[in-house]
C-alpha cells in the first residue's frame, strides 16, 4: 500500500476514515511525480519494475506510459499486504494481466526471495506508536542484520520499506523512493543514511516547495530519493521542486537529472559530507563554527504524564474529587492555549474557567497508604483503569510518581500550524510535552536571554535544525534545539556578545 496521496484522492479531514488512512498509510502518488520516477527506475535498462507497495497502482500505470513512450516491453511486478485495494488499481486502468505479478505479502517482513533491477515505491507512512511491539522487535532485528545496528525505535514503518528494497536491489540496479522528510531528519537518520552513502550512489534528491507539494492537506513534506546499487560518489544532485512540473519532472530526469536549474526546478550540486551534515531534506548550508543556542541555554522537553485525562485535572474536578489541591502543580498542555509569546497568571485561570485543565497532579514516590484518604481512592480508580500498565507510565517507581520540571522561564512551543516560537513563563508554570523548557545556563539574564531568543536570525535558523512538516511546520527536538546557530547580529542585540566575543571572534558572522 502506498504512503501519500495524490491531488485527486479525496482526504476525509478528520473521524473514522481519516484514522484508517492513519493506520494503513493509504496515501497516492500523483502520475507527474509517479512518472518521473519511474523513469529514473528504469534507466539502467531493466526489463521489469518492482513497486514493493501497489496500493492503487499509480507507479505501474505510470511505468505502463513510460514502457509505451519508450516503445519497450516491461513486466509488472509488486506486492501489495491490502488485496481489497488492489481493485482501485483496476480502476485506474490496469488490467487483470498486469496485475498478475503482484503477490499479496508483507515486503519488509515476507519479502520475496529474489532481486530487481528496477524498484520504486511510495511506501505506507505508518508512525511508530502505531506499530505493535511484536512488528518494532521484528523491525530492530531486521535493522541490525542489514545495517549492523538496530535504527532507534522511533523509525516509521516506512524507513523499513526502503532498507528492505535496497538490499533487493540487484548490483546497477535503480531505486526510486518518495517518503517523508523524516526518512533524513529523525534521530535514526544519521545510522540509515551512513549505511545508504556507504553501499550505494545517491544520485539525485528532489524535494518540494509548498506550492509544489504532491500531497496538498497533509502535515508531511515528501522528498523524492534517486538511488542506485553502484559504487558510492562524493557528489549527487539536489533539487527543490518550486511549482507542480507535469511532464517537466519527467524530462529532468531523462536527461539525467543535470544540476542546472530550470524555472520550476533550483539544482545544485551537494557533497555527500555536507549533505549527511546539513540533513537531505534540507538546502545545502556552510558548517557553522561559531556559538550555539546550548552555549547559552539548557533545553529538556516538558513533562510527560502518561494519562493526561487522569493526572492533568481542572480545578473544577479537583473539587468534585474531593483530592487536596496541595498535591498540584500548575501546568499547561497545549500551545494554543498560550496566545502570543507570554503566559500569565490570569491566563491560566481564564483557561480554568473555559474548563481547560491546568492542574497537574505531582505526586512523589511517597507511599499511599501515607496520601490522604481521596487521593488513596482516585490512586485505586487509576489502578482499575490499568493506567500503571501503560508503557511509560510502568517505568515508574510507584507508577503514580510525576516526573518533575523545575518551573522553566521560558517555553518553546516546537510543532503545531502555529508559528514555532518561544515563551516567556511569568505564570510560574510547568509546561507538559507540547512545549520545550528553555532554562539560561551560568547565571545568564533572563531579559538578556529573551532578546536573544526572539531575534529573527534566532528564528529564521530554526529551520537549521528542525524537523520538517507540511504547510511549513517544524518540529525541534530538545537538543536541536541547543543547536541553533546564532549570529553576532542576535548576540549584539541581546547584549550577550561581549561576554563571549573572545571565544567565538573567529567564527561569528
Amino acid at each position: 500500500m502506498s504512503g501519500m496521496p495524490t491531488r485527486h484522492q479525496r482526504l476525509p479531514a478528520s473521524g473514522p476514515e481519516r484514522e484508517v488512512l492513519r493506520q494503513k498509510g493509504q496515501f497516492w502518488t500523483p502520475a507527474w511525480v509517479a512518472e518521473a520516477m519511474v523513469t529514473y527506475a528504469l534507466s539502467a535498462g531493466a526489463d521489469h519494475i518492482f513497486d514493493p507497495a501497489v496500493g492503487a497502482g499509480a507507479f505501474l500505470v505510470a511505468a505502463k506510459s513510460v514502457a509505451t513512450r519508450q516503445n519497450r516491453r516491461i513486466n509488472l511486478l509488486g506486492t501489495e499486504l491490502d488485496s481489497a485495494v488492489l481493485n482501485q488499481a483496476l480502476a485506474a486502468g490496469l488490467s487483470q494481466a498486469d496485475i498478475a505479478g503482484i503477490e499479496i505479502r508483507d515486503f519488509v517482513l515476507n519479502s520475496p526471495l529474489r532481486h530487481y533491477s528496477a524498484i520504486v515505491a511510495n511506501p505506507p507512512y505508518i508512525r511508530h506508536h502505531r506499530l505493535d511491539e511484536e512488528t518494532k522487535q521484528s523491525l530492530k532485528q531486521l535493522s541490525k542484520s542489514l545495517l549492523g545496528k538496530a535504527l532507534d525505535g522511533r523509525a516509521g514503518y516506512h524507513v523499513y520499506f526502503l532498507i528492505r528494497a535496497l538490499e533487493r536491489l540487484e548490483p546497477g540496479g535503480h531505486l526510486s523512493f518518495i517518503l517523508p522528510a523524516d526518512t533524513c531528519e529523525g534521530i535514526f537518520a544519521n545510522a540509515l543514511w551512513k549505511w545508504v552513502m556507504d553501499s550505494y550512489r545517491l544520485d539525485a534528491v528532489v524535494t518540494f516547495a509548498d506550492s509544489a507539494t504532491p500531497f496538498p492537506g497533509v502535515d508531511t513534506n515528501a522528498v523524492v530519493f534517486m538511488i542506485s546499487a553502484s559504487p558510492p560518489d562524493n557528489l549527487f544532485t539536489w533539487c527543490r521542486c518550486l511549482e507542480p512540473m507535469g511532464v517537466g519532472f519527467r524530462e529532468w530526469v531523462e536527461r539525467g537529472c543535470p544540476p542546472e536549474p530550470t524555472a520550476q526546478l533550483h539544482c545544485v550540486r551537494r557533497e555527500i559530507s555536507e549533505a549527511f551534515r546539513t540533513g537531505l531534506s534540507r538546502a545545502p548550508q556552510e558548517e557553522h563554527h561559531g556559538p550555539l543556542l546550548g552555549d547559552f541555554c539548557k533545553t529538556l522537553r516538558g513533562i510527560a504524564s502518561g494519562a493526561n485525562e487522569f493526572f492533568f485535572l481542572t480545578s473544577q474536578q479537583i473539587m468534585e474529587l474531593g483530592l487536596p489541591l496541595e498535591y498540584f502543580i500548575r501546568a499547561v498542555g497545549r500551545t494554543r492555549d498560550i496566545d502570543g509569546k507570554e503566559l500569565a497568571l490570569d491566563r491560566l485561570e481564564e483557561l480554568d474557567r473555559e474548563g481547560r485543565p491546568t492542574y497537574l497532579l505531582s505526586l512523589d514516590d511517597k507511599p499511599t497508604e501515607q496520601l490522604p484518604a481521596s487521593l488513596q481512592s482516585y490512586l485505586e480508580r487509576g489502578r482499575e483503569l490499568n493506567l500503571h500498565a501503560r508503557s511509560l507510565i510502568a517505568q515508574r517507581k510507584p507508577w503514580y510518581k510525576m516526573e518533575k520540571r523545575s518551573v522553566p522561564p521560558f517555553f518553546f512551543a516546537y510543532l503545531g500550524r502555529r508559528d514555532a516560537r518561544f515563551i516567556r513563563n511569568n505564570a510560574e508554570a510547568v509546561p507538559l510535552t507540547g512545549f520545550l523548557c528553555v532554562y539560561p545556563r551560568n547565571g545568564q539574564e533572563e531579559d538578556q536571554i529573551w532578546r536573544l531568543l526572539n531575534h529573527e536570525d534566532t528564528i529564521t535558523n530554526l529551520a537549521r535544525v528542525a524537523k520538517s512538516y507540511g504547510s511549513g511546520a517544524i518540529k525541534v527536538e530538545p537538543r536541536a534545539l541547543e543547536r541553533v546557530p546564532l549570529s553576532e547580529r542576535a548576540l549584539q542585540y541581546s547584549g550577550l556578545s561581549a561576554r563571549y566575543l573572545d571565544r567565538f571572534a573567529p567564527f561569528l558572522f
